[in-house]
This record gives C-alpha cells, structure tokens and sequence, in this order.
C-alpha cells in the first residue's frame, strides 16, 4: 500500500499558489527525521497536483526547482504510521487497479461552474471551489451521504448549514451546465447564522471563513448525538507516546466525531524537554490545519524553510520556564512540535499577518515570491479537477482553463495537500 501526499488544490491566497513547490517542500518534509532514541518511521511522500489562488493581474512565476534528491530533511515527522515503504510519483503515474470511473468521473464538464459574487464574497468563492474540487469532501455532500448523519440535537444550525452548503456543490457539479454561475445566498445566510462575524458585504479573511465554514460542516453532522461527560483525569504519563497518542485521539472522538472531520483533522504532538534531566512530556492535539510562521527576517524564503521553523526547537527559559513534571520544579526546556496523525487532506495555512493588525499588518517577507498587502485584495483560485486532472481558474463566475506551466504564482496562503493511497 503507497501512501503520499498530492498537492490538491491551493487554496485562497490572496495571490497565488503553486503546485510544482509542492514536491521540492513537501519531499523534505515528509522525510521523517530519525532522531537518536525515536521509534524509525515510515517516510509518506507526495506527487504533483494541486491548486492555487492568486491576485487578478498578477503575471505567473516560476521558481528555480532543484533536484529532489538534493532536498534536505527538515524536523518535521510522521509518527504512528501504518504504510509501507513509499516513493514519489506523479498522479498520472497512479495504479492501474484505481477504482472504475463513476458517470460524474467520466465527466470533462462537470465541476466547472463559477460562483456569483453578491458583494465581496470572493474569498468566500476562492473557498468554495477548493473545497468542491477536494473529492473526499465532494463525494460525500454530492452523494448525499450527509443526509443520513444530521445531528438535530447538539448541533445550533440542525444541518442547515450542510444542507446549504451541499446544495451549492450540487449546483457547480451538476451535469451538462457547464459555464452556469451559482448563486451564494442561502449559503451565505447559513453562514452568518452561524458566525455572525460575516455578516454584511465587507472583504474578510479566506482562511478564517474557511476554519468557521468545517466547524460548522462538522457540528452539523457530528455523531455524537448525546454529550458525554468529560474524561477530567491526565492522561497516564508512564503510557508510552503512541498509547497516549491514541487515548488523546479516543477522547477527541467521545466528543467530535464527524466525516468533515475525517477528512481534515489531524493529530499534533508537542514535546516539552527539561535540560536538567532530560524528561520528556508529551501532549497532543487535534488540528484543522497548520499555521507556518514566516520567519522575520529580509530576503526570500521558501516554503521548505517555513516549515522547519514551524517544527524548530524553541528554548523556554525565564519567565516562560515550565514546571517539569519529574523534577516537579520551574526548569528550562526545549519545546518542538511533530505530526503524530495526518489527515486525510492536509490544510496548510501561512501566517502573513501580525496578531496586532489582521488586514493592514501583513508580513512583507518574501516566501520564495514577494508579499504584498491583502487589505483590499481580491481572492481567486486556481484547482486540478479530481477525475480529469485539467487545471482551471475560478475567478467568481468566470472559469477558465490553464496550463499547469502558469498555475505557479506569487503568494500562496492556504494550500490543500490529498493523502494518496493506491
């Protein structure tokens, strides 16, 4: 059984994406780096797909690609792995045992319809079509799969925010209307129902419409119907990591258990080392997606480098100095962050703006492309079709094809990245 990551569609930016730096990052990445002392893990690889969002106007850029092999492991690693050994491939390398095409699959038409603006809703679109072209997430709302799930207990929408929600996708995916425009309205009402904060026709941030509009998925669908007391005891520290891993991931599942979240949530593990006596304390979280700080510093960066800041070692000491639970006093410690489960797609989100001022605070850094202000910018989206494999930019109601060789562009901000298996 192969396992790697696909690049599958890039999603929101508020310039582009590209899907080509998917292999030069996520190569290093996915190297699992054997630390003296750490269970040997097994490396998950990905292959070139995806999609993007970028700026209107914007030319195409192309990054300097370096051979694969010459990419370096960063620190970031894939515990609790259950596949084989695996290697890259490019999708249309898949297996020949793939499963047959449905009707919807055989379809070149299907799946390109654009989405009306009803008043600066394109980050709200950028959103909507990355998530329409993530197929795990469009074949369970176009197949109705949904329906026999609603929570109308627990839940504050009672499923009319999935109901609003899969009706849109229907209506991009539905056969034979290809260059139709699909209106937004309901979903957007549903919306506000639910998060307040987009409410009206001002510009907001793409990836927290993104965060709100899966929690929102997920309590609608959520299978557990009946809350169950909370577990308030710790977690056994004498466990080992992966046993306490899967007893954190058990009592996440008494409480949230849903196919949204099947889909998109994951499992982070932080580490804390006392430098006294070198103890290790682990917790671990669950996550929609990862947020990579963009290193203050001048120059370029790439995306590689804000991973392994991500994932970099970081000295508590001073007033931030924790209390070790073996020494049971206030000791210095290294704290790091690893992956413990990946999720089925892999959300990753670059934090381009400072915590002080959300739009006009943006981090003027370049990543590998040159940052620009998003304050008044305008979202489109650039995907890879899940059955055909052809490329499209979604730009509101316009769709339109285009060459992989100029999906590359300037600011990536949200990317999606497909667990492959086959």
């Amino acid at each position: 059984m192969l396992t790697y990551y696909e690049l599958v569609i890039l999603a929101c930016v508020t310039t582009s994406l590209l899907a080509a730096l998917g292999n030069e990052v996520w190569l290093s990445v996915l190297r699992a780096a054997h630390a003296p002392g750490r269970p040997e893990l097994c490396p998950q690889y990905l292959s070139e797909r995806g999609g993007v969002v970028r700026r209107a106007g914007e030319r195409p850029w192309r990054p300097p690609h370096p051979p694969l092999a010459a990419v370096t492991p960063t620190r970031m690693e894939l515990a609790g792995g259950k596949s084989g050994p695996s290697g890259l491939r490019r999708s249309s390398e898949r297996s020949d045992s793939a499963e047959p095409k449905t009707e919807r699959q055989a379809s070149h038409t299907s799946g390109l319809n654009g989405l009306r603006n009803i008043g600066n809703t394109c980050f709200m679109n950028s959103v909507l079509q990355c998530l329409s072209n993530t197929r795990p997430l469009l074949e369970y709302v176009s197949e109705d799969k949904h329906g026999q799930e609603i929570n109308t207990t627990l839940s504050c929408m009672k499923g009319a925010l999935i109901k609003a929600f899969a009706s849109v996708i229907k209506e991009l995916w539905r056969s034979g209307e290809r260059d139709a425009v699909v209106n937004t309205t309901s979903l957007k009402s549903q919306v506000q129902r639910f998060a307040p904060r987009f409410m009206g026709y001002s510009q907001q941030d793409a990836q927290e419409f993104l965060r709100y509009l899966l929690e929102g998925l997920h309590e609608d669908v959520n299978r557990v119907t009946i809350k169950p007391k909370p577990i308030l005891t710790e977690i056994d520290d004498n466990l080992s990591d992966s046993a306490k891993a899967a007893e954190a991931w058990s009592r996440y599942l008494r409480m949230e258990d849903s196919r949204v979240g099947d889909i998109f949530v994951g499992q982070l593990k932080s580490t804390l080392r006392c430098t006294h006596c070198n103890h290790d304390s682990v917790t671990f979280d669950p996550f929609w997606d990862l947020s990579l700080p963009i290193p203050s510093r001048t120059g370029n960066l790439k995306l590689q480098q804000c991973l392994q800041h991500f994932v970099r070692e970081e000295e508590l000491d001073g007033d931030e100095k924790p209390t070790c639970s073996k020494c049971g006093v206030r000791r210095k410690c290294l704290k790091w962050f690893t992956v413990q489960k990946f999720p089925q797609v892999l959300v990753l989100h670059l934090k381009r703006f400072s915590p002080t001022e959300r739009f006009r605070g943006k981090l003027s850094v370049c990543v590998e492309f040159p940052l620009s202000t998003t304050y008044s910018g305008h979202y489109t989206a650039y995907c890879k079709h899940p059955y055909t494999g052809d490329w499209h930019e979604y730009n509101d109601s316009r769709v339109t094809p285009i060459s992989p060789r100029n999906v590359v562009s300037p600011e990536a901000y949200v990317l999606f990245y497909e667990l492959q298996r086959s």
